[in-house]
């Protein structure tokens, strides 16, 4: 645990510090913890990276950028990304972002033009009679833009449509779910008190016993990320995909106000007990991805659920707190009433309007109380309860126990764990495996927003080898 003296920490210098580094629109805190323009510090390129280069001075060159803030860029690069699985139009994409940039870029302005386009796609077609095809991937599309609304809904002026803005995504999400042929198989997994959602896709109906990768979604991401980052790249392969909702995403979120637990491990467990009972699974050939922050919660789980024959991080992570710029993390103390009250008298009446948004936004996955003050349009009071949840997040002690091979990937300007995905690579003890993901190919960025068809053909084709012999 970070310590800093109050004496150190108040007054201007903790003040000018926190407003420079999260002011604007939160850029350092959405998008990472480098601000625009600088590169974060590159972990070492072991043998199998693929032509790695050096990080570019400006890590969205040219065309690459569709909004001066990084925050928004990134949104509106992985909507742009999601294209080529379907999950995503470029000429939807890009009329969003000339219409935002036309009305000035905020939180409102992001939101209600892409919810407007969410809603515009669940609504029929001008012209013919939609058939079932056009339907399905009218509603995949506008999860995508569901869920595009949905991350900067706190900044806007409607906080509190929030969960009904998540529902909206879910909805189309279903929609899609519903007319793909074979549709997934829904069902609840037992977890706790609360069940946690799967939708189990199949490349058909037939028992045949076939490899099934297990795709785990980060702090924020929504299902149709988890289409975008594997279902098709697995149904193409003749591999089944099992989608799910753990605490602190989706519905166990946004609906049953469930937030993130530290024991993952207690997460996939129920959902390879749920898989292995099944007749078109392999049980000796079920894999687990992490996309994001799962980065450290599948390693976590893999740690402990022995019959995951496959593990892939992306990217490598092992202490999520520290993607949180060091003048946040300088706030948590040992002491929690100290900690509230630098939070609450130094800290809070200083954070501009955009900056607040973003730490409410960060932290609701943490903190239910925090959730809900943010969509009341206030700012939660406990910072030290969701900053020590963060902090319980950290695996440095037990990568060492994954035992399954391993494939850690890493990428150019990674802006949350830079260094991170070296670092659970040099710990792990398993066979393994490294890969960066390179601005030369278009691939730079936490999880690659801009090449989701190349991350999951480095994925795929890694699964496919190492589990060939199994």
């Amino acid at each position: 645990m970070t310590y800093v003296s109050r004496e150190r920490a108040a007054g201007p210098t903790r003040r000018s510090a926190l407003a420079g580094l999260v002011g604007g629109a939160g850029a350092a805190m959405a998008a990472g913890c480098t601000p625009s323009g600088a590169s974060p510090a590159a972990a070492p390129t072991p043998s199998r990276s693929p032509g790695a280069t050096a990080p570019a001075a400006n890590p969205t060159p040219g065309a690459m950028t569709l909004f001066k803030d990084p925050a928004y860029n990134f949104g509106g690069l992985m909507a742009l990304g999601g294209a080529g699985f379907g999950a995503g139009e470029v000429g939807e994409v890009l009329t969003a972002v000339n219409t935002i940039n036309k009305a000035g870029l905020s939180s409102q302005t992001y939101v209600e033009t892409f919810k407007k386009l969410g809603d515009q796609l669940m609504e029929a077609p001008e012209g013919s009679k939609p058939d079932d095809q056009t339907k399905r991937f009218r509603a995949l599309r506008a999860a995508q833009y569901y869920a595009q609304a949905l991350f900067f809904v706190l900044g806007s002026d409607d906080p509190g449509s929030e969960e009904q803005l998540y529902k909206a995504g879910r909805g189309a999400w279903d929609t899609f779910c519903g007319l793909c042929d074979p549709a997934p198989v829904k069902a609840n997994v037992p977890y706790g008190k609360t069940p946690l959602p799967v939708w189990f896709f199949r490349p058909d109906g037939a028992d045949t016993r076939r490899p099934t990768v297990i795709l785990t979604n980060g702090s924020d991401g929504q299902n149709v990320d988890m289409w975008t980052y594997g279902v098709p790249a697995a149904l193409d392969r003749g591999w089944n995909a099992l989608v799910y909702d753990g605490p602190g995403q989706g519905q166990l979120l946004f609906v049953d106000q469930v937030v993130f637990s530290p024991t993952w491990d207690k997460v996939v467990t129920p959902l390879v007990d749920w898989l292995v009972a099944r007749p078109d699974v392999d049980p000796k050939k079920i894999a687990l991805t992490g996309l994001s922050m799962a980065g450290d919660l599948a390693p976590r789980a893999a740690a402990f659920e022995t019959r995951i024959a496959a593990l892939v991080a992306m990217p490598g992570c092992v202490e999520p707190w520290l993607g949180f710029p060091a003048e946040i993390r300088e706030i948590l103390t040992p002491s929690k009433e100290e900690t509230n009250n630098i939070w609450n008298k130094e800290v809070v009446p200083e954070l501009p309007p955009a900056a607040a948004a973003t730490m409410k936004k960060r932290f609701e996955p943490f903190s239910i109380p925090a959730m809900l003050d943010a969509r009341e349009g206030k700012l939660f009071t406990d910072f030290y309860t969701p900053a020590t949840r963060i902090q319980a997040l950290t695996i440095t002690d037990v990568v060492g126990r994954i035992t399954s091979p391993t494939l850690v990937l890493d990428y150019d300007d990674e802006q949350f764990y830079p260094g991170q995905p070296r670092q659970m690579y040099d710990k792990l003890t398993s066979p393994k495996d490294y890969v960066k993901l390179t601005a030369a190919q278009g691939a730079q960025l936490h999880c690659s927003p801009m090449a989701p068809q190349l991350h999951c053909e480095v994925v795929f084709d890694w699964l496919q080898e190492t589990l060939s012999g199994s």
